[in-house]
């Protein structure tokens, strides 16, 4: 085990909200085992930012790590050559001109389809009702599982995840993860004879148009629905409770002030929807002034590197005015986020806009409650709206007391 200072946390406060035990962990032990975890956590900006690209030291390699178990090999616990030769597989599905050129105008159809079916209704839950079926349609969409219906990509995506994050080894959390780990390559083999007679622009068909095993399309695809359905419905919904929550900062888009790219941006630095990523310590050795034994786990906390004071001026407020820039919501070295550009479009490019355009005065119609650390989220997203025509964006001026 590591001589860093050792720091315990209450497991179902920090599952609630994390961010006051961080912040002392920044101020008072910036690297410190948790024994509640089994890891000692990177908690500054600036130590996650130059200690995930020494690959050398902390592995994403983790053979017996839990996403490995569950999602199977992929290419998130791959380092080198043998990470780059999938994620190289991977670009032509997720490069910017394919997020421009292919999935933009489906995100556009995605998205107004789902807007149309809920104007008639005045109000929904924002989480379950919009963006957990826009993130698995455009989700279906990217990996080609379009035989996976919306409602089974979310469960699957939060079973494995569950699973994957399941440090205190909780067994019936653990049965629902591999069973939709199952589920998911029974599907992947069911459209393989389709998408090689008619080779797409897909996950699954560049993968396996690259040569991949039907075992590594797999373990990818997993992972992806793992952060790919997570993170869109997690970011839509709560890029729109902030919005709602705070009019001041919501008037800037309105104003020409700021943008809804710089709305996504501020959303993910506040409550990053991925809290942080596993590595496994290579060899003994030394980092931050801690000493390290090899196959030590550590965790880089990405939720806590930004909100580090170092960085941000009121980290823990919502502003649109902020340089985002120093902060790492899809990492910062080799394995920083494929889907980085794909959310964006989907997010900030169509569900922000297309909402906020259409719903005649958005607002929330009950409390907002957020969990999880390595995965974190609203749960539920209250709202309603004036069942008329769409005003101007000017006129639609988000009202809220929250």
């Amino acid at each position: 085990m590591s001589n860093a200072p050792v720091v315990s946390i209450d497991p179902a406060a920090f599952h609630a909200d994390p961010y006051p035990s961080l912040a002392q962990m920044r101020e008072t032990a910036p690297v410190c085992f948790v024994p509640e975890l089994g890891a000692t956590l990177f908690t500054r900006r600036d130590d996650v930012f130059r200690e995930e690209k020494r690959i050398d030291l902390f592995s994403s390699y983790q053979p017996d790590g839990l996403l490995t178990k569950v999602m199977g090999s992929n290419m998130m616990r791959k380092d080198g050559e043998a990470h780059m030769r999938e994620r190289k597989a991977l670009f032509p599905a997720l490069s910017p001109r394919t997020v421009r050129d292919i999935l933009a105008p489906q995100f556009q159809d995605i998205v107004q389809r789902h807007i149309d079916r809920l104007k008639p209704l005045g109000g929904c839950d924002l989480v379950t009702e919009f963006a957990m079926p826009v993130a698995a349609d455009a989700l279906r969409l990217m990996t080609g599982l379009t035989n996976m219906e919306p409602a089974e990509m979310d469960a699957a995506s939060q079973a494995m995840l569950d699973a994957a994050a399941n440090y205190q080894r909780d067994p019936d959390v653990d049965t629902r993860g591999y069973r939709y780990a199952d589920r998911v390559q029974s599907l992947i083999e069911a459209r393989l004879p389709e998408l090689r007679a008619h080779p797409d622009h897909s996950i699954i068909s560049v993968l396996d148009q690259a040569g991949l095993t039907l075992d590594e399309i797999a373990g990818n695809v997993r992972v992806i629905i793992g952060g790919g359905q997570n993170e869109p419905r997690d970011a839509i919904a709560g890029t729109v409770w902030a919005l709602l929550t705070h009019p001041d900062q919501y008037a800037r888009i309105a104003n020409g002030a700021a943008t809804w790219g710089d709305a996504f941006d501020e959303y993910v630095r506040l409550v990053a929807p991925i809290g942080m990523s596993p590595r496994r310590v290579a060899r003994n050795d030394t980092a931050c002034g801690v000493d390290f034994d090899e196959n030590e786990l550590i965790f880089f906390m990405f939720g806590s590197a930004c909100r580090d004071a170092a960085h941000f001026h009121d980290p823990d407020r919502f502003d649109l005015s902020r340089d985002t820039g120093p902060a790492l919501p899809f990492g910062a070295g080799p394995h920083f986020c494929a889907g980085a550009a794909a959310s964006r479009s989907l997010i900030a490019g169509h569900a922000l806009p297309m909402l906020f355009d259409q719903f005649p005065y958005l607002r929330l119609e009950g409390d907002v409650t957020f969990a999880g650390w390595a995965f974190r989220g609203p749960l539920t997203v209250p709202v309603s709206w004036h069942v008329t025509a769409s005003l101007p964006m000017s006129e639609n001026a988000p009202i809220s007391s929250v």
